[in-house]
């Protein structure tokens, strides 16, 4: 009998060889690139926003599947992923700072993140942190600043639109409705590092389920100096990302590796 695939992702638990931990980027094509840094790779499926890679790290199988953007879609292929046993879910994308010190090409690991999304609430209140695990994002700081990058760490805003949630008024309409009118200014003042689009689902989705989650990004735009980015640093940003997505997970795997050997 054959196993039954999830719904959206169209793989099954046997697809994954025992896998517990996801590496989850945005875009589909970053999956594959991703997958090629690992020893070992395969293409499992793709459909919709979600392709799915099986690679190793240190012969352990680890996923590779892209979420799309945004907390509702991810959302999904976190909890399909989770319904497979995947228990470990490391997001890496690239990501707007809005500190006038954090430059372009530096690297920023999410310690929590402001619930400017709706996904969230799906999954906990609004009084409830949306936070990353600590080891997850220990992990992802030893591997950002072995990266060569200047990393920063700290609390992101999450939004789940790019335009009037990020506070942007070059739009169609011009107009931000008043609750996020002057909000860019309100964040900066509270220390706020970045905007981006999914860390506040899945911290919060992962944090009241029990499972573990982190978020690395890397900068490729200063949204107190303009807002386009360069094509060729957002290229070299997303491989220096990618590149240390990896390595977070051999970080990881090797501090699971000791807390299992002392016991």
């Amino acid at each position: 009998m054959t196993e039954q695939t999830v719904f959206h992702l169209g793989v099954s638990k046997a697809d994954l060889e025992g896998a517990k931990m996801a590496i989850i980027p945005g875009d589909p094509a970053r999956v594959e690139k991703i997958a090629a840094l690992m020893e070992t790779s395969k293409f499992l499926a793709s459909h919709r926003e979600y392709t799915l890679y099986l690679g190793r790290i240190d012969d352990k199988p680890v996923v590779v599947c892209s979420t799309g953007i945004g907390g509702p879609s991810t959302s999904i292929a976190v909890e399909e992923l989770a319904q497979l046993g995947i228990e470990t879910f490391l997001r890496v994308g690239t990501t707007g700072a809005i500190q006038p010190n954090i430059n372009v090409g530096d690297m920023i690991v999410t310690t929590a993140s402001v619930r400017l999304d709706g996904a969230s609430c799906h999954f906990a209140p609004l009084e409830f942190p949306a936070v990353a695990d600590f080891d997850v994002a220990t992990a992802m700081k030893v591997a950002a600043d072995a990266s060569g990058a200047k990393v920063h760490t700290g609390v992101t805003a999450s939004s789940d639109t790019f335009y009037p949630g990020q506070e942007r008024y070059d739009t169609f309409s011009g107009r931000v409705v008043r609750r996020f009118q002057g909000s860019m200014k309100e964040w900066q003042d509270m220390g706020v590092l970045n905007f981006e689009m999914e860390s506040a689902t899945l911290l919060t989705m992962c944090a009241s389920s029990g499972l573990r989650a982190g978020c690395i990004a890397g900068v490729i735009i200063n949204r107190t100096q303009k807002e386009i980015p360069d094509q060729a640093t957002m290229a070299e940003t997303e491989a220096r990302s990618i590149r240390a997505v990896v390595e977070s997970a051999r970080n990881l795997m090797k501090m699971d590796n000791r807390v299992i050997s002392s016991d």
